[in-house]
């Protein structure tokens, strides 16, 4: 196992986890678990064409579902336009279609060709792709680096979607609002080869995106009570608040 740096090993938090792709090569997801990772997002894919999903997205999602560690996926963009960024969404969703995220997909924008738009510009595209996949039915977020939200990125963006953060830091002085916070590109994972991203999670994503229904899960609903003779006594959840009340028999 690659020996790492051992401040990345000990630094992990509450719910470490890892963010992987092609870039990683082929490894061993159970030692993966077994190291204490309880969550990894991976990468999809990205720019605009069918042709350029990720060669080992199918595989790391199989082999992440098999060693029971919950997932999310990325997009990394290349679009210099709002059409442009719906035409990766519209790929994103292709390549997602028929699977289930615990964690949200999100939408990794960091070329400096994008940035070079300036921030309205590059906001739009933000809006155009993230818009497009949560029409879909899917916990939508972005990720970026704490400067590029600072200086590129909408105020409505960061309060409307959730914030997957890039700070390479021991401690991030990034004061906006993030679920996740990506803060080494350089951990030591067993069952991995070489340097790996290293996140930690803030939010409960999982009992959040099954609640909503949402990334290929089903709204969960409340079960029947059972009949009496009576009648019957029923549950339902309207906006997040619980209702009972007896039915009788007309």
């Amino acid at each position: 196992m690659h020996a790492g740096n051992k401040k990345d090993r000990i630094f992990r938090g509450n719910n470490p986890h890892i963010d992987v792709s092609v870039h990683n090569g082929v490894f061993d997801w159970q030692k993966v678990r077994s190291d204490g990772i309880s969550f990894a997002i991976l990468r999809a894919g990205y720019g605009r064409l069918a042709s350029q999903k990720d060669e080992k997205f199918e595989q790391n999602y199989s082999g992440a579902k098999a060693a029971g560690i919950p997932v999310g996926a990325y997009w990394y963009s290349y679009a210099m336009s709002e059409d442009e960024a719906r035409l990766e969404a519209d790929v994103f969703l292709s390549v997602i279609k028929g699977k289930q995220f615990e964690f949200p997909v999100y939408y990794d924008v960091e070329e400096k060709k994008q940035f070079d738009l300036g921030k309205e510009k590059v906001s739009a595209i933000m809006r155009a792709f993230l818009e497009r996949i949560e029409a879909a039915g899917y916990f939508v977020g972005l990720y970026g680096s704490a400067s590029s939200l600072t200086t590129h990125t909408a105020d409505d963006i960061k309060s409307c979607y959730t914030i997957w953060l890039a700070h390479w830091v021991n401690q991030t002085n990034y004061t906006g609002a993030y679920g996740i916070w990506q803060h080494s590109e350089k951990g030591s994972v067993d069952g991995i080869n070489g340097n790996v991203d290293l996140d930690v999670g803030y939010k409960d994503f999982p009992t959040i995106i099954k609640g909503k229904g949402v990334n290929g899960y089903s709204k969960e609903l409340n079960p029947p009570a059972p009949a009496t003779e009576d009648g019957i006594t029923v549950e339902v959840t309207v906006n997040g608040k619980k209702y009972s009340g007896k039915l009788n028999k007309a």
